[in-house]
């Protein structure tokens, strides 16, 4: 069978079958950081900015007392939970929505504003979620170059159309893990027409400690365009359970209740998340976990000749040189051989670089060592 034979046959079975719609199979897929080292051995594994202090003890024991009744439908509105984050954030709980990870409250946001059309913009090296939200609700994507690997709201600002119906904005970012001052995420909003719906992603922010920064809740709480999403997959260790939230205006949680499933966020998952948030104790080892360690990990990174970019999140970019055998992918091999598997962000627009999750004591100092090696390497 020749080639033209193949085109043809599969054109025309493609005409006998459900077809998606347009701009669906345009979409690339999500590829999420690898598990496993080469061969399948794993000794640290650092792709997927995962706590390394696992989970609150309370959210484990809450877990287990739903598992006792899996025959039962969860609460619908995820009511306790909304009420949990409420009591915690100081937020109206009936401004609060929940879902299956921050990954589904994006994608109904998109879902629920945009359509065929329209546009959405979001920042050059932007998690890469916001595109496929974009172009799954039939929207357009537009990219915003960044300055310095950070959003640059001048950029974003420039890019406004009369077809501009969304902004995605991930602060701090992933994975380049820098942030916007509040000051500047103002001077976005500002700029942005009333009708345009800006949204603050903060997955990270329960570990930013900079005294310009500000999560979104403020402006989602005075605006009626402008909503945030949190997760609880990073700080609180639930990445497991797929648990998220979002905050904003009366008219915005209406609109995304309506398109949301009735039991999208499960019965251990509410419970767990109850339990976590109200577990501050758990939250401050983890802040405090992580601020010895990102700048023990850049100090020594750097050490070695290593760019690193600075970092508010709970891992570091770490940049290699361009220089025969000594590129990220021959890191990235190096450290897959020994069991340490960090994340390559080609797909992020940054192939020559590697995203390294802020891990345990062990870990950390494991990495640093076997790179190391790889930089002394002839």
């Amino acid at each position: 069978m020749n080639e033209m034979t193949k085109v043809t046959e599969a054109a025309e079975n493609s005409i006998n079958r459900p077809q998606p719609k347009a701009g669906v199979l345009d979409i690339a897929p999500y590829v999420p950081g690898k598990s496993k080292g080469t061969h399948g051995k794993t000794v640290h594994k650092l792709s997927s900015n995962e706590t390394p202090l696992g989970t609150s003890a309370a959210a484990r024991a809450a877990l287990e007392a739903v598992a006792q009744h899996l025959e039962l439908y969860p609460d619908g509105s995820s009511s306790d939970l909304r009420a949990a984050i409420g009591e915690v954030y100081g937020l109206n709980p009936d401004r609060i929505i929940c879902g299956a990870g921050s990954d589904e409250i994006l994608s109904l946001v998109a879902y629920g504003y945009l359509g065929a059309g329209d546009e959405a913009i979001y920042s050059e090296h932007g998690f890469l979620v916001y595109d496929i939200a974009i172009r799954a609700a039939g929207a357009t994507p537009v990219v915003a170059p960044e300055k310095d690997l950070t959003t640059d709201v001048d950029a974003i600002l420039a890019r406004v159309t009369d077809k501009t119906r969304m902004v995605f904005i991930a602060n701090p970012n992933n994975p380049t893990g820098t942030y916007l001052p509040f000051g500047e995420v103002k001077r976005l909003h500002e700029g942005l027409p009333p009708h345009v719906l800006l949204v603050l992603d903060a997955a990270y922010g329960e570990y930013v400690r900079k005294n310009d920064y500000e999560s979104g809740i403020e402006l989602a709480a005075t605006s009626d365009n402008v909503f945030m999403t949190r997760t609880f997959s990073k700080i609180y260790g639930l990445a497991n359970l797929r648990l998220g939230w979002g905050f904003g205006a009366a008219h915005i949680i209406d609109a995304l209740n309506r398109i949301r499933g009735p039991f999208n966020v499960s019965g251990m998952a509410g419970a767990a998340g109850i339990a976590a948030v109200k577990d501050r104790e758990f939250v401050a080892r983890s802040v405090e976990h992580n601020e010895r360690w990102l700048p023990w990990l850049t100090a020594e990174l750097e050490g070695l000749g290593l760019k690193v970019t600075p970092s508010v999140g709970n891992f570091v970019l770490i940049h290699f040189p361009d220089e025969d055998g000594k590129r990220a992918p021959d890191a990235d091999a190096y450290l897959l051989e020994r069991g340490c598997v960090l994340r390559m962000v080609g797909n992020y627009g940054l192939p020559n670089a590697i995203r390294m999750t802020v891990g345990s004591e062990d870990a950390n100092r494991t990495v640093v060592a076997h790179l190391k090696a790889f930089l002394e390497q002839a």
